[in-house]
Parts: C-alpha cells; structure tokens; sequence
C-alpha cells in the first residue's frame, strides 16, 4: 500500500518527507511524493497565455520531483518511493485526489511555518485536510527529525471514553500490534477554573475531578480489555493539567512515538472533523500526529 506525502521545494522543512519514512519503514508502506502546481492561472492575464503558464507549470513541477527525489534517495534509500507533481486548483483537494487514485491508506503533510518548531500547526494545506479527507492524516511537527533507519517505538491513543473514539483505540491497536510498536491509551483533562471565591467550593471541585479521573481510568480499562488484537505493551494514563498544554506536557513523550487523535463524531461520513478539544491536544503535543476518520 501507499502513502501520499504532500511536499512543497524550494523549502528547509523536509519534516513531511521524514516523517513519512518513518512511517513508512515502521508499516512496510510505499511513498508517493506529490507536489501540487496550479492548474491555472490564479488572474486572468491577457500576455500570460495558457500554453506559456502550462510551461512554466510544468517546469515547476518536475524541478519539484527532482528535488524530492534526490532527498528520497539520500536519506531513505531502503524505502520504495516515486516523486511527481501534479496540478489543481487546491493543494489539499489535488492531495486527496492523488490518495484516491493511488488507494493510498494516508496522507502526510507538514505543519504550518507560524508556530514553533517541534510541535503540530494546522496551516493552509493542513487545516482543510483534517476536515475533508476520507483517509487519515498524519502531520510532522514544524522541523521533525528522525534518525536514519527509524522505525516508530510507541503510539499514544488520546481517549475520550465515547464510542468513536473505542474505535479508534481498536484500529490503533491493529496498528501497533502489526508494525510492533507499543500503544499507550491516554486521556487528557482540563481542571476547572476555580473562581474566587469558589462558588462550590475548592473540595467539591476536588472531588468533581477525582470522580472524573476514576470514571476515566474505569472506561480505559474496560476499552483495553475488550481489545481483539493486543499490541506487545499496552499503557494507560490519565493527565490533569491546569491547562491543555500542562495536561499534555506532563505525560513523558519519546523522540520516536506518534499521537493518534480520532476525529469528532459529529463529521460527514467517511470524512475528518477534528473537534474543538482535539485541536487542542493535537496543538500542545511534541510529537507528531495521526488523525483518523
């Protein structure tokens, strides 16, 4: 099978291309490297005619698969991979064009160049992807990098306790089991803010919490023992912060692990909807992420 990776030269960024390997080794997967040129002029100009733009559309583009090929060769020569180009009116609908033909389980992308490096930014390619996509989609943290010959070590599940996200937990332990990663199954909470004066009261609001923890590990428990297929290692983790960051950055990440968020269950069928507090984990990790449909 393959996986799509959208790829922009021209850039020092080569997080999408690296991440994508290191997938791609972990799961035995091919890549196909894509690069998306206009399909037409963006302003109709009368001295700039078609067959003038589609020269200039077509000498991007193969200097775009060179260039990634040339990467592609140097830092994974073990992997199977094609680099093309290919135009549209949109880099994110000219993507999943690409994964339809191609059957492709995946589409990798990078993050946005706004943000700080080492964690994920949703960008003009990303943001549409995660909302329209029928294939999940992965994407690296601004300047991922992964030694050579990566193999992804361990998959943290964020866990809502909701059925969508039981099937989540189920597809991502298949994974696990079969690229032999571990699987941790993590839920993040936020602790209320406490007004002044706490108009419950400060042991209420504790006790509020602390049942939510305990109905939290229960639901993780339940999910993990109901699993099918087992990963070789199978953790569990629930983390209270005093904000979606602190929650987040307590739990102890590895240079080589993934975060698989699931998509709300409030999305057209068979496509991603990533909901408000999934935005949030997704943008707090300092790792790379996998949203699934």
């Amino acid at each position: 099978m393959t996986l799509v990776v959208g790829f922009a030269p021209g850039k020092d960024d080569r997080s999408p291309l690296e991440y994508a390997a290191t997938l791609a080794r972990s799961a035995g997967e091919d890549l196909l490297v894509v690069t998306v040129v206009p399909s037409t002029w963006p302003i109709p100009i009368p001295s700039n005619p078609d067959g003038e733009f589609g020269s200039w559309a077509r000498e991007r583009g193969d200097r775009a698969a060179a260039e990634a090929s040339g990467y592609l060769a140097e830092h994974c020569p073990d992997l199977h991979t094609r680099a093309i180009w290919a135009p549209g009116r949109s880099v994110p609908g000219a993507l999943i064009e690409q994964a339809r033909q191609a059957e492709a389980k995946m589409i990798v992308v990078g993050s946005g160049r706004d943000g700080a490096y080492g964690y994920v930014h949703l960008s003009s390619t990303s943001d549409p992807l995660v909302h329209s996509s029928p294939v999940p989609v992965a994407i690296a943290t601004r300047g991922y990098r992964a030694d050579r010959g990566a193999r992804i070590a361990r998959v943290t599940c964020a866990f809502r306790g909701d059925e969508h996200s039981i099937t989540t937990l189920v597809a991502t332990a298949e994974v696990c089991e079969r690229v032999d990663a571990a699987m941790r199954v993590a839920t993040f909470a936020v602790r209320g803010r406490t007004m002044y004066p706490p108009e419950i009261g400060v042991d209420i609001e504790d006790q509020i919490l602390e049942a939510s923890v305990e109905q939290s590990i229960a639901a993780q428990e339940r999910a993990i023992a109901a699993l099918a297929v087992r990963p070789r290692e199978i953790t569990s983790e629930v983390s209270v912060g005093e904000s979606w960051h602190a929650a987040v950055a307590r739990l102890t990440w590895l240079s080589n692990e993934v975060l698989v968020v699931g998509s709300s269950g409030e999305g057209t069928v068979s496509r991603l909807f990533l909901g408000s507090n999934a935005t949030k984990i997704v943008r707090h990790a300092p790792v790379p992420t996998v949203i699934v449909p």
